[in-house]
This record gives structure tokens, sequence and C-alpha cells, in this order.
């Protein structure tokens, strides 16, 4: 299902050479700073190459954090900050802000703001393997694995590796707790929505259905408060993905809960509980064309236009059909003015992130190669100090083709 996603852009950085003349003193320690040089510009190729799998983006990930690694972990025998923590600058776009970066000189604010473009690569990968005509059901796995292995990263990034840099990152970067907590929740939410489609194709007891769906536009509530105190300018267009997406599975949630409630002989309930879904579907409509018209970072996706949104519509009509026709026959239930709350629960499909893990340190990175960086061999600032007036060119992203819409309900 090609642009049922909505997608803000990948990060952007400055190139960086890694050349401490001077202050690697040894053959293996130039090694390393070409090393990191080679492995650092290889990774970034990956994040726009269309043929690249999550096997290959942990390898090239992996083999760039494992030689980081030596400018942040102690290496000395002593719990001191590693001396080569601070020696490098570096500069990064961030995904709301267009190409004014960010800059540091700090290897930790190079490991978050690398591995949150990998975490952003991810859902990507993912969004371009939902949209491949006819999805098998080992590439919905990929799809549902992918994102959250995103969520994954985003959250350990928040919880251990962001709270160590020295400089807090500014309002409405992507390091700040409420851009990161937005992209875990949405990634959450949208491995969940692999997870319900795959319960209505296996056509799973209808409350199950009912209580995911439920869960789910609660993940997309949560992600869209979460934005409501950013700066509108670079974050609406975001908000009203978000917004919609909640309000297409709540359409959801009230469907299938009326189902639930015909089948125990609740016919008038079931009736509000289906008026209260196509209540929901005209929001999740008309929130479509309002998000169609925003201007703002990010690819535009076109959920309206999928068969996976216009089934729902069909769908919820025909059931309430079916209610309405055999109150009228059967029940004579009296249709309640208040629609059923939806209390519920789900007990299985989740999705929970996967924990991530930087890679083990570098083999060349031992303590003696350590003692051959001297740093009164060279200056620690970078000449190249970053200006935040200084544009980097954003990154060119794959063309995401539009392929045939076979109405495969694994989304």
């Amino acid at each position: 299902m090609t642009h049922w996603f909505h997608r803000n852009p990948l990060k952007s950085t400055a190139p960086v050479s890694f050349n401490l003349y001077g202050v690697a003193s040894s053959p293996a320690a130039n090694k390393i700073c070409n090393d990191l040089r080679t492995t650092r510009a290889r990774l970034l190729d990956m994040f726009t190459d269309a043929t690249c799998t999550p096997e290959i983006m942990k390898k090239s990930s992996d083999e760039y954090f494992a030689l980081l690694q030596g400018f942040i972990l102690p290496l000395d025998g002593t719990t001191q900050e590693n001396k080569l923590r601070f020696i490098q600058n570096f500069k990064w776009t961030d995904t709301l802000q267009g190409n004014i970066p960010s800059a540091q000189q700090d290897a930790v604010f190079e490991l978050v703001s690398m591995a949150f473009n990998v975490a952003i690569w991810y859902t990507k990968f993912a969004s371009r393997l939902a949209g491949k005509e006819n999805i098998t059901e080992d590439e919905a796995k990929d799809v549902h694995k992918s994102l959250k292995t995103a969520a994954g990263i985003f959250k350990t990034l928040k919880e251990t590796h962001i709270p160590r840099l020295i400089t807090p990152a500014e309002k409405g970067r992507d390091l700040e707790p409420r851009v990161i907590d937005t992209y875990i929740v949405q990634s959450q939410a949208e491995a969940q929505e692999v997870t319900i489609a795959r319960a209505i194709e296996l056509k799973h007891n209808a409350s199950l259905i009912a209580a995911l769906a439920f869960e789910t536009a609660n993940f997309y509530q949560k992600a869209d408060h979460t934005l409501n105190t950013l700066d509108p300018e670079c974050s609406s267009k975001w908000k009203k993905y978000l917004q919609l997406k909640q309000h297409f599975y709540m359409a959801y949630a009230h469907c299938y809960h009326g189902q639930t409630l015909l089948a125990g002989d609740k016919c008038g309930e079931a009736i509000r509980s289906l008026q209260e879904a196509e209540k929901c579907y005209s929001r999740a409509e008309a929130l479509c064309k309002e998000y169609r018209q925003m201007k703002g970072p990010g690819s535009t996706a076109k959920p309206s236009e999928q068969l996976f949104f216009k089934k729902l519509g069909s769908f919820i009509k025909n059931t309430l059909e079916k209610c309405q026709r055999e109150n009228g026959f059967i029940y004579f239930h009296k249709v309640p003015a208040e629609a059923p709350a939806l209390e519920l629960k789900a007990s299985y499909g989740l999705a929970e992130p996967t924990p991530f893990e930087l890679p083990a340190l570098s083999a060349q990175c031992t303590p003696e190669v350590y003692a051959t960086f001297d740093l009164t061999r060279g200056p620690k600032d970078d000449k190249a100090k970053a200006k935040h007036d200084e544009e980097i060119k954003p990154v060119k992203e794959p063309d995401l083709k539009p392929q045939k819409d076979t109405g495969c309900v694994v989304s």
C-alpha cells in the first residue's frame, strides 16, 4: 500500500574527515581515523540505497558504531571521560527544521544523531515494503519487525544516550523529548496496524480486533497530543496525519465492537456503535483532505485513496444495514442516544519496542592504541566549527513509486 504512512525526511549531515593530524601519532591510531571516515560514508550511502536491507543496515551501522565508541567509552582503565570525545565537530539537520543544522563537538551527539537516522531508515524501509504489490506474509512480518526496531532505537536513545549530552537539544529538534516520544509512539502504532490487518485477514474474534484498533487509536492520539506545544509551522502536517489515523482506527474499534454487541444480542447498542463508527470514518475522510492541503516537512501519505481505507467505509455501511434489518425483524431494541463506551484492553498483539544495543567496541580500539592519541600535539577545537546559519543539503531519498493497490489488508 504505497503512500499509507507519513514519513518525515532523513536527517542530513556535513562530511567528517576524522583527520586528526598530529594527534593520531601511530599507524594504528591513523587506521582508526581512516576507518571511521570510510564506515561513516558507507553508512550514509546506505540511507539512500533502495536495495539496502535491514541486514545490510545493521552490518553498516554496527561497523561504524563499534569504531565510534572508541571516542566515547573510557579506554584508559579509569572512569574518566574519553579524551577523544570532544575532539571532532559534527553537524546534523533535524527532520522538522529544514536545512539549518545543529552542531556539537561531541562524539555522543554523533552517535545519537546517526542512530536516530538509522531508526528513521527502518520506518522508511517498512513504508517502502508495505507499498509492494501483493505483499507476502514474510514481508508483512518484516514491516512489523522494522517498525518495532525503529521504536526500540528511539526509546534507547531517549533513555540511555541523549541524557549524556553536555548540550541539551534545542526546542523542536529531533533529540528533544516531545519529538522523539512522538516517533516512538508512531512506530508502535504503525506496527500494530500490521497486527490489525493480519487479524482481519485471518478473521480473528471481533472483540480482539476492536481492542487492538482502540489501543492503536489511543497511540495515535497520544502522539498527536505530544506535539501540541511544538511550533505549528513544523508540526501541523504531522499532527494532521496522526489525527486522521486516530479517527480511522476509532472507526475500526466501534465497527468491530458493534459486531461483538450484535453477537451478544445487544442489537440497539450495536447499531449505535456502528453509527459512531460512521461518524469517525467521515471525520477521518475529512482529515485526509485537510492533511493533503497542509504544508510542512515530510512526504504526503494518501490513505483515503487506498482500498484498505475504502473497504472499511463499505464494511461499516453493510454491517450497520444488517444490524438495522435484524433489529426490525427480531430484536426491536431501542437505540441508545450515547455510543457504548469502549472499555477495551487488548490481551494480545500489542507492539513493544525491540530493545536496541550498540555493538561491542571494535577490536582496533585498545588501551595501547588509545594511548597513542596525543592531544598535546594538535588543536582540540575543530577548525570547521559549525555555524547555525550554514545550510546543509537535504538527503536525496529514493522515489516511492506507486504500485497497483490490490486491496491487500496487510498494510
